[in-house]
């Protein structure tokens, strides 16, 4: 019944609800939309949400990983050479050059390198701090996390963008990147190539859109919200200019 009154009264303010109607199709539009005046242009904002993963073994030429002579120490001795390589991938060579393949500035490029039982948590000068502004921005950044396992010389990368290429492309170039650093450092020290590490990318990675629909959803939201709270207030305001109303013929009828 409430509910009925309500709609009755509304319907007989029908410029109110047509002022709803117009704000909130402008809100929901801005949602989904970077709105510019001048001059006129709409663009679409980076809200779907794309992620890749790929994983890399740290092995030697002669594969200690295949080679049953290669004792646990051996291993153990790979597995700290994969959390340093890491730490390379997130220093500042590697980096220029994952952000040159997937074409975006090297400073809104965030790498995560492996955290370890000794390093907990990122050092204060990484790049990697948390704010409040990140849960604005989150879909439209670039970002690695870099993590070493610690039973096996691997590297596990998994990457985020704002599309699933280039979600593919930043897990893929780094470690193309990695290689070519390390294809550089040896030929400048002379390392022979039966004393280089030796990195086995297991399969390309390849980007998937993890929120799909993202777009639609936010604009129906947006507009159900902003138009049931427009249409609240429409109503508030018409109470209160009856009750104004009804005041001041209270007061005339008292005074005559």
């Amino acid at each position: 019944m409430g509910i009925g009154i309500r709609l009755r009264k509304l319907w007989a303010l029908k410029g109110g609800v047509v002022l709803c109607l117009v704000v909130s199709s402008l809100v929901a539009l801005w949602s989904v939309q970077n709105i510019s005046l001048s001059p006129f242009r709409l663009t679409p904002r980076s809200l779907e949400l794309a992620t890749a993963s790929t994983h890399v073994v740290v092995d030697t030429p002669t594969s200690a990983v295949l080679d049953l002579r290669q004792n646990t120490l051996s291993f153990e001795a790979l597995r700290n050479r994969a959390v340093l390589l890491g730490n390379v991938i997130a220093g500042a060579t590697v980096r220029q050059g994952i952000a040159h393949q997937v074409g975006v500035p090297a400073d809104t490029l965030r790498i995560q390198a492996p955290l370890t039982t000794e390093e907990a948590a990122p050092p204060p000068e990484s790049g990697n701090e948390r704010h409040t502004s990140d849960l604005v921005k989150s879909t439209d950044q670039y970002r690695l996390n870099i993590q070493a396992n610690l039973s096996v010389p691997m590297l596990d990368i998994y990457s985020q963008a704002p599309d699933a290429k280039s979600a593919a492309v930043l897990a893929n170039s780094a470690v193309d990147e990695l290689r070519v650093y390390l294809r550089n450092l040896a030929a400048v020290q002379r390392t022979p190539p039966e004393d280089q590490i030796r990195l086995l990318q297991l399969g390309r990675a390849h980007g998937a859109v993890i929120n799909k629909g993202v777009r639609w959803q936010l604009f129906v939201l947006a507009f159900v919200l902003t138009f049931a709270f427009t249409t609240a207030s429409v109503l508030f305001f018409a109470r209160v200019r009856s009750g104004w109303r009804q005041q001041a013929l209270s007061e005339r009828a008292a005074s005559a």
